[in-house]
């Protein structure tokens, strides 16, 4: 391959907190397709840093799953929920570049603030945080941690931002982007009870596991701003991207777990034949994809 890749390696990353659906399918099969064409390993890494929503029965069906649509991943998995010493070392590097800081505010309590700015904040959206305890003296960050209390470790945009200055991305099938730092918040990287988060886990892991192609979909465009900042400051390689577009259902929603998108136990159950699954997707769907790496 021309491709400048520092290696070859794709993945695949669930969370076994459900069943897969096909909007699963899509990704891991792309992926997996991507890693034949590239001559690397396609490998399988379980994110489940989630103990309360995780379980085993979810993560066993991910493999039946797996094997009954014929995609070998490498044996070698890495669970994220082994290797929370390798998340703690990333945040006190980041400690120590004093890019992150402890945040005690409760999610209501952002909320207030945010609409005290004047800017509604989006349901379930806290990403933009106004920064209430970026401006905490060291003394009163003491004192409330020597109280015990709930934090979370934020990163620090604005501290980031002034070591690096501009930052950029490539993505083989949207293009050129440019890191927007003066729009992202000071987003959560680690909690007092888990050391990690989906932004530091993942990029720590793909890194770690040496992934030189990220295949993703394209909702998480903005995830990769964040895994570009992280990649700076830690010092880790960057691997290339490809957000593919999303297996949408009949009312255009993104399937997922959340919106209880028909999962492939019960499309197994109903008599289809795993080529019958990947024609609801259109396997010239991933042939297209696939000639974008080239």
């Amino acid at each position: 391959m021309k491709l400048n890749l520092y290696s070859n390696n794709t993945r695949f990353a669930p969370s076994p907190t459900g069943h897969m659906h096909l909007g699963h399918v899509f990704s891991a099969l792309f992926a997996y397709e991507a890693a034949k064409k590239l001559g690397g390993k396609f490998i399988l890494r379980i994110e489940d840093i989630d103990a309360q929503r995780s379980s085993k029965l979810f993560e066993d069906s991910i493999y039946e799953d797996l094997d009954w649509l014929e995609i070998n991943f490498s044996k070698e998995i890495r669970y994220q929920s082994e290797h929370m010493q390798d998340y703690k070392a990333a945040i006190n590097e980041l400690l120590k570049l004093d890019m992150v800081y402890p945040c005690f505010c409760s999610r209501s309590e952002i909320k207030a603030e945010i609409l005290r700015a004047g800017n509604a904040p989006h349901e379930e959206d806290y990403s933009v945080y106004p920064g209430t305890c970026r401006r905490l003296s060291l003394e009163d960050r003491k004192d409330k941690m020597e109280q015990n209390l709930s934090y979370a470790w934020r990163l620090n945009i604005r501290a980031a931002s002034k070591k690096f200055g501009n930052l950029f991305w490539d993505d083989m099938r949207l293009g050129k982007h440019t890191v927007p730092v003066g729009i992202i918040g000071d987003i959560v990287l680690a909690r007092k009870d888990i050391p990690t988060s989906y932004h530091l886990s993942a990029t720590l892991d793909d890194h770690i596991q040496r992934i030189g192609l990220v295949t993703r979909g394209e909702d998480l465009v903005n995830a990769t701003h964040i895994h570009k900042i992280l990649q700076t400051l830690l010092g880790l390689k960057s691997p290339k991207y490809l957000h593919h577009p999303l297996i949408l259902d009949s009312n255009g929603v993104r399937l997922s777990k959340r919106t209880r998108a028909q999962t492939i136990k019960s499309l197994k159950a109903s008599g289809l034949k795993r080529e019958d699954v990947i024609d609801l997707f259109g396997k010239e769907n991933i042939l297209t994809l696939l000639n974008l790496i080239k």
